[in-house]
């Protein structure tokens, strides 16, 4: 068991402390708390069932509420001096006033208004910390279903966008904002390809459906298409690191804790410097592109406030998709059908239809309060749209008015995916989480996180790779790593 800290200590003997004067209130000082306290050797070799972690959590609500019973009880003691004092003076004067009926006037007042502090603080406090024992028990089950397999680190600065290759071999894809875009061996976590033909941040990686072509966009304006190819290495032993952190270990780490990113391991590797095409027209950063069903043609999403199309073979621009009143945050298509949803600053999204080449209609959804950070298709007739706003919302296509179901966080949402087989919803948050939820709304899991694994800042991004026996969820963030998860999916739905 982990060694007990001196804060956790400390707590312990102060419950004890607290115990013991719980049949007087007429505590007055700490000298007579530590005269009628119980001995300090007695008070640490006393054993619980209860973990650290839960057991500090209830030691803190226990002593708000002394505290504030403690107050309430000085309140009281310099009202009755108030009276007494009042009864000196109307006694010379020949009157006194009861201190009984008094106290059903101004002290009943006095009390009442304490009592009702005293309960919405209690109400707060236990609310929210019981939010955190149950978010302690779920953390410790979903750690069995959540495992993290493998890092990928090298970049030298925050990484943006996440991808897995649709065809073999199947690799990871990483887009970071050191100008770079890096391919990487899932099992063993060595860097295979670096493609360095960007002057900017890469801001979006995605694979082409069926040919070892990679697709990037940039803060320099355009965005790139390239060629890779790759020999995997022999994979190696995964270690299992389910054991390797205990529920006690669930704790927040500042940037002190970051491991030293600084090496560039990327360097050995082989370096791409030219793409087969350029794509040119925007006249701001473009954020995301990604390719159409059949990967004969791809779309991009710019600070410009529009959306191109374009066609790979000729690289000339199809459409410019305008209509957006602030700039573009995000673009994603259908996995089977000609249809293109855009995501903006502007608070909605909008769905653009290819699917006849006569006819592009677009369609507006307006639910959001926020910038709307991303929106991505699921399998049928379904859109998942996250915001700023702190709410992921699951659309119908067929009805826009309003969605059919909710998501409330505590933090604004950025890239999301959906693991399209089982509809599990990953959610990456500015705090560093990332949850995961079904297509209903309801929460299934969080990957863990502690000083030890996860990440260490925003998380950007997420990827699912459903047919990958290791690894079939991928994360990124501003800690300039990816990390590989293995979800065990039939546990996680069992559970629910």
């Amino acid at each position: 068991m982990p060694t007990e800290s001196g804060s956790c200590s400390t707590a312990r003997q102060a419950k004890q402390k607290r115990k013991s004067h719980s049949l007087s209130i007429r505590r007055t000082n700490s000298s007579e708390q530590e005269r009628t306290g119980l001995p300090r050797e007695m008070l640490e070799g006393q054993d619980s069932k209860l973990p650290s972690s839960v057991r500090s959590t209830l030691l803190e609500l226990f002593g708000q509420i002394e505290r504030e019973f403690e107050n309430l009880y000085i309140e009281n003691l310099e009202l009755r001096r108030e009276i007494d004092s009042l009864n000196e003076r109307l006694a010379g004067e020949g009157q006194a006033i009861d201190g009984a009926e008094l106290s059903k006037g101004q002290l009943k007042t006095k009390a009442s208004h304490s009592t009702s502090q005293l309960s919405q603080k209690l109400k707060t406090t236990y609310k929210a910390s019981t939010s955190k024992i149950v978010s302690s028990f779920k953390t410790t089950t979903s750690r069995a279903i959540c495992q993290l397999v493998k890092e990928y680190i090298g970049h030298r600065d925050g990484i943006w966008d996440v991808s897995v290759a649709r065809t073999q071999p199947i690799v990871l894809g990483t887009a970071s904002a050191d100008h770079t875009a890096l391919l990487w061996s899932i099992e063993t976590g060595k860097c295979l390809v670096k493609y360095a033909g960007h002057v900017g941040s890469v801001n979006s990686i995605k694979f082409h459906p069926s040919e070892q072509l990679a697709l990037t966009a940039s803060g320099d304006q355009t965005a790139h298409i390239w060629r890779y190819v790759v020999q995997l290495p022999t994979p190696q032993p995964v270690a299992d690191t389910s054991q390797q952190i205990s529920g006690e270990d669930e704790i927040e780490c500042s940037d002190k804790d970051e491991p030293d990113l600084d090496g560039d391991v990327s360097s050995d590797c082989p370096t791409v410097r030219v793409p087969l095409t350029s794509l040119k027209s925007h006249q701001g950063v473009v954020i995301a592109a990604d390719w159409l069903v059949g990967g004969k043609q791809v779309v991009t999403a710019s600070w410009d406030r529009t959306a191109n199309l374009y066609d790979v073979e000729t690289s000339e621009l199809v459409h410019s998709l305008t209509g957006h009143d602030q700039e573009l945050t995000h673009c994603c298509t259908h996995p089977t059908q000609r249809l293109v949803v855009t995501s903006s600053r502007d608070t909605t999204f909008r769905l653009w239809d290819f699917r006849d080449p006569s006819i592009h209609s677009v369609n507006v959804f307006q639910g959001h309060t926020d910038t709307v950070t991303s929106a991505v298709f699921t399998v049928g007739d379904n859109v998942v749209s996250g915001s700023d706003d702190r709410t992921v919302k699951v659309w119908d296509l067929k009805n826009m008015r309003s969605p059919i179901a909710t998501i409330r966080t505590d933090s604004a949402i950025n890239r999301i995916n959906v693991c399209v087989g089982q509809k599990i919803i990953a959610l990456p948050h500015d705090n560093r989480q990332v949850r995961l939820f079904d297509m209903s709304g309801v929460r299934l899991a969080r990957l863990p996180r502690s000083s030890r694994q996860g990440h260490r800042r925003m998380v950007c991004c997420s990827a699912w790779s459903e047919d990958h026996p290791i690894c079939n969820l991928f994360t990124c963030g501003f800690d300039r790593q990816a990390i590989g998860w293995n979800i065990n999916i039939p546990a996680l739905l069992q559970e629910k």
